[in-house]
């Protein structure tokens, strides 16, 4: 790694494109229970989730500074471009945390020994897990 990139005081921020922005925030801040930080004009809202930064935009076109570029919400839940992982000190009552907020999984926790896991959806399709890591 280089010196060239500074590091100090960086935080990385997932973007994610939706369809209908109340739904979303109220996904993401009732079922996830993710802080509201911002909302910009009902076209963005920023959350503080663990130590990340989620925001939601809608989508739109091409702009002045990213030419060429399109943002749109996933055509489809069953082609994932991008996931996040919420690492859980326990799988099997944060799904049922989850579960009684509305949160609707494709299936339940499941033991893979190293990690038990299972995956949900937000309301645009975009793939999110709950993931316990075991002692190998």
């Amino acid at each position: 790694m280089t010196d060239d990139f500074p590091l100090e005081g960086v935080a990385l921020t997932h973007i994610l494109v939706v369809g209908e922005m109340n739904r979303s925030v109220a996904f993401y801040r009732d079922v996830l229970g993710a802080d509201l930080f911002r909302e910009y004009g009902g076209t963005s809202a920023v959350f503080q989730f663990a130590d990340a930064w989620l925001l939601l935009v809608t989508g739109g076109g091409p702009t002045e500074d990213k030419p060429g570029v399109t943002f749109v919400p996933p055509e489809t839940p069953n082609r994932v471009g991008h996931a996040m992982t919420i690492r859980v000190t326990d799988c099997r009552a944060a799904y049922a945390t989850l579960t009684g907020r509305g949160a609707d999984f494709l299936t339940p926790p499941m033991d893979h020994g190293v990690e038990i896991r299972c995956f949900f959806r937000d309301p645009d399709g975009h793939l999110l897990e709950i993931s316990e890591a075991r002692p190998a």
